[in-house]
């Protein structure tokens, strides 16, 4: 018997963790408590050319405590001050991982820091399920991740038209190449390219580099995934990519701010 990637575990225990939170709020409970939730911020025109923010390559700062690759990350974790020091120091937006088992976070973050902060906030976790999508405009959040390589057939179609049906931005991310098709027949305009083989966990930021010039130009690409230094967003500058998700590279640092300012300079 094949022994199962880490994505296809996170995959299994997220289906487990659905039909948990099912029981305790049914998905019509849900959906009741979007109407009374503050109207969606524009995550998609946070990241455009024509955005305030500063920088060539706009910043999706992550609120990350945990990995399953490097464990804890950052120990004096507290998101809401996290994310106020993100947008001081100039991100675009932020992403927030809401995936408990495997990084150690909680969608309970996304209405603090939604309550904390005035920039977009995306809900980064392993969406395969309408019911997530549900969760995540009710706990506030302005765009949700959708990953191809997690969602087969047409539901990634599917979820993308339900992200946008509530107003929200879907982002959606690739690694594989072969993926590429599904996500342009989805409709994305924000598409995510992902250094980080989420089968094996090994990261090459060239992956971007290449599949950028496979994408057509109309749409806004994110590169994300070991982007560590101020010569990794000149590489992606230089691509076309229009926008990064950090997170390891700035929650491992001991001055989130300056590691933010060192990226956007």
């Amino acid at each position: 018997m094949t022994t199962p990637t880490i994505l296809e575990n996170i995959v299994a225990t997220k289906r487990e963790e659905i039909l948990a939170a099912q029981k305790s709020m049914p998905g019509s409970a849900l959906r009741r408590q979007i109407p009374y939730v503050p109207a969606p911020r524009d995550f998609f025109a946070a990241l455009s050319a024509d955005s305030p923010a500063p920088g060539p390559v706009r910043l999706i700062a992550e609120v990350k405590k945990a990995s399953p690759s490097k464990g804890v990350i950052r120990e004096d974790f507290e998101p809401v001050e996290i994310a106020k020091t993100y947008e001081a120091h100039g991100a675009a937006c932020i992403s927030v991982l809401t995936d408990t088992k495997y990084f150690q976070g909680s969608i309970s973050y996304l209405t603090a820091i939604h309550a904390a902060v005035s920039l977009p906030l995306l809900r980064k976790d392993f969406i395969v399920d309408p019911y997530q999508v549900m969760q995540a405009r009710a706990a506030g959040a302005d765009a949700v991740l959708l990953i191809a390589e997690c969602l087969p057939g047409s539901l990634l179609s599917e979820l993308h038209a339900m992200i946008v049906e509530l107003g929200m931005t879907p982002l959606v991310e690739l690694h594989d190449p072969e993926y590429l098709p599904a996500v342009l027949d989805s409709g994305a305009k924000l598409i995510g390219i992902n250094n980080r083989n989420l089968h094996t966990f090994e990261v090459d930021i060239e992956q971007t580099v290449r599949l950028r010039a496979e994408i057509p130009a109309d749409r806004l690409v994110v590169g994300e995934s070991g982007i560590r230094t101020r010569d990794d967003v000149i590489r992606l500058a230089d691509a076309g990519v229009a926008a990064m998700l950090v997170g390891e590279t700035l929650m491992a640092q001991t001055d989130i701010g300056a590691a933010v300012d060192s990226l956007l300079r």
